[in-house]
């Protein structure tokens, strides 16, 4: 049965999976926002070049590191997205759902700082 929880509940997960990330990667999240959303909008899904029926878990909406300019900033904020619901969907218990809240934060993360799969894997992510 999956996990269903109060916006307030599923805030303070993710406030708790973001607490474990190891600091190699979350001192990368100063500067981004995380926001949780129940589901991905049908524009989200378009540019993720994602069928209807197919929904990701998370989503980083940004400028990665290894792709700005020192001269040009980025014009908004970085931004990761969780998707509420089918985080939800795919996990039984809330150590469960924490667990893999975690893993989509740093994978979102790790696409913004370039960070590669082999160091993912090191890390317990892989």
């Amino acid at each position: 049965m999956p996990v269903k929880l109060s916006e307030e509940e599923f805030d303070r997960i993710v406030a708790h999976a973001v607490d474990r990330i190891p600091s190699e990667i979350r001192q990368h999240l100063d500067n981004i926002v995380i926001t949780v959303k129940k589901r991905p909008s049908r524009q989200m899904m378009r540019e993720m070049g994602m069928h209807p029926d197919d929904y990701p878990l998370g989503l980083f909406q940004g400028v990665p590191l290894i792709e700005r300019s020192a001269t040009i900033p980025p014009l908004y904020p970085d931004m990761i997205y969780l998707f509420q619901e089918p985080l939800e969907e795919i996990c039984d218990t809330r150590e469960e759902l924490e667990e893999e809240i975690e893993v989509t934060v740093v994978h979102e993360v790790a696409h913004y700082i370039g960070m590669t799969e082999e160091r993912l894997a090191e890390l317990g992510y892989g």
